[in-house]
């Protein structure tokens, strides 16, 4: 007959209820000196920013003067590499996934594929830059245009919209696939009225966050040598721009403290458009997440 030691029991018991909490605080700990660090940046740069934003900060070209300086050619060369990005991006992202996961064999050459592209998520933008500047700014003599800028960025986004379009594929359920294919429906048709729609929430969420990075990024800009400073607007995709955080890095670079506080307000910019482009794609998420 066996006997149960409760004493040992209550002893093992303890002892993980103890290391439960001590974790527990730990984990706590540092989820609350995050929060502490983000909401003391976020109030620095608010109360910093904050009596620069005016219609005139964004109907200005950059200055000398601090009180002059505005965002103008800036916001406007964002927009134009995002209307670049976007649709470059997309296009050769969810059509590389849907080849790795409904036409390619399952071998170890697309293993190997596989694999690159989620180590490429990883590599520095800085890198990508380089990339970009022999290939499109020089190789094919784009220079400083939106199109080199363009086409740099969606090199650099393009691993972590295929991953996100992969996963979001592979999440549809085997049985529409099969359900189509019963009912007549060439490969070609499933993936196109059925693997695809299902999959839209889950790839348009990867791309949104995607395009969030690109528009923060500033690396590759350096590197392709977008100016920094512009008294003109693009008005076309071989134009040269500049981009908010080029503009932005530029001001924190200067002595004058007041250059500061507008870069503070360009950053609240350039905060405000990232919040609402990851905020729709958790609303997209939540809402098309249980859909199947």
């Amino acid at each position: 007959m066996n006997y149960i030691d409760h004493e040992s029991v209550a002893k093992k018991t303890n002892s993980r209820l103890l290391k439960n909490k001590v974790l527990k605080s730990i984990f706590l700990a540092a989820t609350m000196f995050g929060l502490i660090v983000l909401a003391i940046l976020l109030y620095r740069i608010v109360t910093q920013g904050s009596e620069y934003l005016s219609l005139e900060f964004f109907t200005s070209f950059a200055s000398r003067i601090p009180e002059n300086s505005g965002i103008k050619a800036a916001i406007l060369g964002s927009i134009y590499l995002m209307l670049v990005v976007a649709p470059i991006s997309m296009f050769l992202g969810v059509g590389t996934a849907v080849y790795l996961e409904e036409y390619a064999k399952k071998n170890k050459l697309t293993n190997f594929i596989r694999i690159n592209i989620s180590n490429l998520a990883g590599v520095p933008s800085v890198v990508f830059g380089l990339l970009g500047l022999t290939i499109f700014a020089r190789f094919f003599g784009l220079g400083i245009s939106i199109l080199a800028a363009g086409l740099t960025m969606s090199l650099l986004i393009l691993p972590i919209i295929i991953v996100a379009a992969q996963e979001a594929i592979r999440s549809v359920p085997k049985e529409l696939r099969d359900a189509s294919y019963a009912m007549g429906a060439t490969k070609w048709q499933t993936i196109l009225r059925i693997v695809l729609p299902a999959a839209i929430p889950g790839i348009l969420t990867g791309s949104i966050l995607a395009l969030s990075r690109a528009i923060g990024e500033t690396a590759p800009l350096v590197v392709l040598g977008i100016p920094t400073i512009l008294m003109f607007t693009p008005d076309s995709i071989l134009s040269t721009f500049t981009a908010l955080p080029m503009q932005i890095f530029d001001w924190t670079k200067r002595p004058q403290v007041a250059f500061h506080d507008v870069a503070a307000a360009g950053i609240i910019v350039l905060m405000t458009l990232l919040i609402i482009m990851n905020s729709i794609a958790v609303f997209i998420r939540n809402k098309y997440q249980k859909r199947y």
